[in-house]
């Protein structure tokens, strides 16, 4: 992964955090995707890191990118559908995200791997898992849960939102009255400096008949079912202020896999864009890295 730290620039221009350069990566059969990647030390374990929604890899991990790469090597791709991710005609659907995943890892010669999930990358990393176990070592699940919307009236009313938006030709208008969609990133001139403007120039990027469709799989995900299944070391970071994803949701979670470990930060669902939270990301993800080790011998 010979890729080197340095700025990365929309069209107009405008210079966002030091990041590790991406380079756009294309998948047999399923089009072109968009991945950072980051060498660690030799021989260190690989985190698949996976952004959560309406965002990008940029966007998800930027403070985390250099303390991780101190002690792993780091794939970030964007998501199909967000920022330079991969396009397609195609409905969106969370299992094809983790294929996307498994096929991007065989191009770069990568894995097995440590899948690393946020919010909406949390259900793709479990998928990961399901689907790809001989590619998946561990996981490490941040501010996610088992499902999104877990009472079967809200999920109906969720889900129905989101198919009548998918079908609009106004959606980028309708994004902006979803709660909790960053503000930051959707209104330039209310934010102005080079941090706003580069979320900003990322959320351009972005497909929204796919983000919409991202949305109304997520509105019917739950891995309930086989979540208990699990048999790789998990750790699990639960963002003890989090109004998005209930913490009670994260915890069930964690409670209902095996052996895993829970990390508290106390923060709310945009957690991942301070530093505080690569901190506690290091130590969920050197948890699972150490009990691999062990496991090794």
């Amino acid at each position: 992964m010979p890729e080197a730290a340095g700025r990365v620039s929309d069209l107009r221009g405008v210079a966002g955090p030091p990041l590790p350069l991406g380079r756009r990566i294309d998948l047999p059969e399923r089009g072109t995707t968009f991945v950072r990647t980051v060498d660690g030390p030799p021989g260190a374990p690989t985190l698949l890191l996976l952004h959560g929604w309406m965002a990008s890899a940029g966007l998800n991990w930027y403070p985390a990118f250099e303390p991780l790469s101190k002690y792993f090597n780091v794939v970030a791709p964007d998501l199909r559908g967000h920022a330079r991710g991969l396009r397609s005609r195609r409905l969106f659907r969370l299992s094809e995200c983790a294929d996307d995943c498994a096929e991007t890892l065989l191009q770069l010669g990568s894995g097995p791997v440590i899948a690393v999930g946020y919010s909406l990358g949390g259900p793709v990393a479990q998928l990961f898992w399901r689907r790809h176990r001989d590619l998946c070592d561990g996981l490490v699940l941040c501010a996610t849960s088992t499902g999104f919307v877990p009472v079967a009236r809200e999920r109906i009313i969720f889900t129905s939102m989101m198919a009548a938006a998918a079908a609009s030709t106004r959606v980028g208008g309708w994004a902006l009255g979803v709660p909790g969609l960053p503000r930051l990133a959707l209104n330039v001139k209310r934010a102005p400096g080079t941090m706003p403007e580069w979320a900003a120039a990322e959320f351009r990027r972005h497909d929204w008949r796919m983000i919409v469709e991202a949305g109304h799989s997520l509105g019917t995900f739950h891995s309930g079912r086989w979540i208990n299944e699990i048999d790789v070391p998990t750790s699990v970071v639960v963002t003890s202020a989090d109004r998005a994803v209930s913490p009670y949701l994260q915890r069930n979670m964690a409670a209902s896999i095996p052996s895993a470990s829970t990390f508290d930060l106390d923060d709310g669902h945009v957690a991942c864009t301070k530093r505080e939270f690569a901190t506690t990301l290091m130590r969920a993800c050197a948890d699972v890295a150490e009990r691999l080790s062990r496991a090794a011998g």
